[in-house]
């Protein structure tokens, strides 16, 4: 569970599905990862877990950020509240990550003790929280971001220069759900003027932009995070 989740996990009922594709979850040869049939797999399990009488609070870091914007709007009979974390699904201002992605590259790409620690200082503003990998575990770990990086290129591909690479933003417009829309002020993955694209489609959205963290805020400002879940909770209104 990443810290975020331990911070609110007291208050809360967590449930945190692990969509197929990424990491080492199942992986279909030919099948679609992009934003819209990730929304429907997530839909079809939010449907299976929901209880009768507990809303469901939806939240959704970077993809998953895109993923739940467009399954909040699909089905918002399912979904309570939003909260989109760093999220995909923008035309945010272009930064080194976004122009890369546009080139066919996969920034995120690793091969040797050098790229895993520029792979580390893309996601992590704040070196002090990044997970320490010593050698011989680093070795291991790049042997498996190797491993990764045809998939990932498949799905940068994908939502990163595919056609549904803006369906988020564009479904945004459709959730009338009390939402989150919570940033970090050095994110060098989706650059932090996203935030405000998804405001103008969203406006009933908290706006939440933390200082001293990069894309991975959920493990650099955990409490913050947390905190911000629990305002959008206690007084999100809806449009």
């Amino acid at each position: 569970m990443v810290p975020a989740g331990r911070a609110a996990g007291g208050h809360y009922r967590l449930v945190i599905p692990d969509l197929p594709g990424w990491g080492e979850s199942q992986r279909i040869e030919g099948a679609d990862y992009g934003f819209s049939a990730q929304a429907d797999r997530l839909a079809q399990f939010l449907q299976r877990v929901r209880r009768e009488g507990s809303p469901i609070v939806l939240l959704g870091h970077s993809m998953g950020g895109g993923i739940v914007a467009v399954a909040a709007a699909r089905h918002p009979h399912l979904v309570a509240r939003v909260g989109l974390i760093d999220a995909a699904g923008v035309r945010f201002r272009d930064n080194r990550f976004g122009i890369d992605v546009l080139a066919g590259e996969n920034p995120f790409a690793v091969d040797d003790a050098a790229s895993l620690q520029r792979y580390l200082d893309t996601v992590f503003h704040d070196r002090s929280v990044q997970p320490a990998i010593p050698w011989p575990a680093s070795r291991a770990v790049i042997d498996w971001r190797i491993a990764q990086a045809p998939f990932e290129q498949q799905v940068l591909d994908r939502i990163g220069r595919g056609g549904e690479r803006f369906l988020p933003g564009e479904m945004a417009a459709a959730i009338r759900q009390p939402a989150l829309l919570l940033w970090c002020r050095q994110d060098r993955v989706i650059d932090p003027s996203a935030m405000a694209l998804y405001a103008r489609q969203m406006p009933q959205a908290v706006q939440v932009s933390l200082d001293g963290c990069g894309h991975m805020s959920i493990m650099e400002k955990p409490d913050d995070v947390a905190a911000a879940v629990a305002l959008l909770i206690q007084r999100g209104t809806s449009r």
